[in-house]
């Protein structure tokens, strides 16, 4: 989130990011609002001081004997236009806040200017795609001769769109799961964390979910919490409200959770198999560092996301994001797409971010210098390490055999009990 006095200090440059991220924010009106309210905070201080003035002068009359109540009654005036001018302050502020809320994080100079994903630019590839000596079949397909997973009874169970993993289906992904939390912990140095798969309403806030996606969300209004996007949202707030001593920077942490997502207004798109699904397994990454470093941290986060799709042996592209395709808390976002051998596309598996202190801000997570000084907001990034679904979608797709069995990749054999391919059983 950006601070107010960030925003009056920056407001062209603030209004020139809204515009190359595509978001509608009356800065103008925000200013104005926020004028008024520091020209009743003045008035109210000044109110203040004679009224302090007034409680001394009071003193003296009343230590000498003399009669204070003419300027007990200016007094008691005083204390209901001070009363007043809070009340109107506070009225104020709560319609900046909300404002405040729906301002997105400005993009770093490096991310290309655009629109939408026509905008977003190929940064690498890596990887052969796989060429078949006979006619591919997409997931859906497989899952269903192999008899893996089982989008009837799923839908008996919940409803359209979640998955059913079945037999060495649910092995496979129990596999993926197990196979990136080892790579991420032991190679890669991250703490692995299991967190709750509900959220607070202030936690959902403070990395950006709301206001503006909670028609996304599922909720359960009772308690006002939510399922769980992503790890990001419990991993990010582990440290809301805490000030961490520079010499414990970095902290990397990692989570498996199942995700939660409505998918509202991606109605007929993309419905069909594991591709957009309300519930999905995940591997979260999340790092806490210094403001000098985190660009450089989200280098090396995407490289362990890209470390589990080479050890898997999958082919995948890596684009940037454009400032118009980003999500609202980051600044910097790349996303990896894998190949899929039968729908014959590219499908995202990961989007790793740097938020810089936009997170930090609404937590209010800070770090104390070594030095000595004032706190100082930390920067956050998170990347998925990866999501599972896709990748399940890739392994079945890219490692098709023409008798309809699957290969299962090298990496992931210790974790399937032996097993070097998927039968129907």
């Amino acid at each position: 989130m950006l601070k107010m006095e960030y925003i009056r200090d920056n407001a062209e440059a603030v209004k020139k990011a809204i515009k190359n991220r595509d978001a509608k924010v009356d800065i103008d009106g925000l200013l104005k609002i926020d004028q008024q309210r520091r020209k009743l905070l003045g008035e109210a201080e000044t109110l203040k001081h004679q009224k302090n003035t007034q409680s001394d002068n009071i003193g003296k009359l009343m230590s000498q004997g003399k009669n204070a109540e003419k300027l007990k009654a200016e007094m008691k005036q005083i204390s209901e236009k001070i009363k007043e001018l809070d009340k109107q302050v506070k009225e104020l502020e709560n319609k900046i806040n909300p404002i405040l809320l729906t301002i997105p994080n400005p993009p770093h100079s490096s991310v290309p200017v655009g629109k939408d994903v026509k905008d977003n630019k190929v940064i690498r590839q890596w990887g052969t795609i796989p060429k078949f000596d006979f006619r591919p079949k997409d997931h859906l397909q497989l899952a269903k001769d192999l008899d893996i997973i089982d989008f009837e009874r799923a839908l008996k169970i919940a409803g359209s769109n979640f998955p059913l993993y079945k037999k060495t289906g649910a092995l496979l992904e129990r596999a993926l799961i197990n196979f990136m939390l080892d790579v991420h912990t032991k190679e890669h140095k991250y703490t692995e964390i299991s967190p709750p798969f509900l959220a607070n309403r202030a936690t959902m806030t403070g990395t950006g979910q709301l206001p503006k996606l909670e028609e996304d969300m599922y909720h359960c209004e009772i308690d006002d919490y939510f399922l769980i996007p992503t790890a990001e949202v419990p991993l990010t707030n582990l440290h809301a409200g805490e000030t961490i001593k520079e010499e414990e920077l970095p902290m990397y942490y990692t989570a498996y959770t199942p995700c939660f997502r409505r998918e509202a207004g991606s109605y007929g798109k993309d419905t069909k198999g594991l591709i957009r699904v309300h519930q999905f397994d995940k591997v979260e990454m999340v790092k806490f560092v210094r403001p000098e470093n985190s660009f450089e941290e989200l280098e090396s986060m995407l490289k362990d996301a890209e470390d589990i799709l080479q050890r898997l042996k999958l082919p995948y592209r890596v684009i940037l994001l454009c400032t118009g395709d980003m999500g609202v808390s980051a600044a910097k976002c790349y996303d990896i797409e894998l190949w899929a051998g039968g729908l014959n596309r590219f499908l995202e598996v990961s989007s790793c971010s740097n938020c810089t202190d936009f997170q930090a801000q609404r937590i209010s997570t800070k770090y104390k210098p070594k030095g000595g000084g004032k706190p100082i907001h930390l920067h956050t990034l998170n990347g998925s390490g990866v999501a599972l679904a896709r990748t399940f979608i890739g392994i079945l797709e890219n490692y098709q055999q023409s008798d309809g069995s699957i290969l299962i990749p090298e990496a992931l054999r210790p974790y399937m009990n032996g097993r070097t391919r998927i039968e129907k059983t």
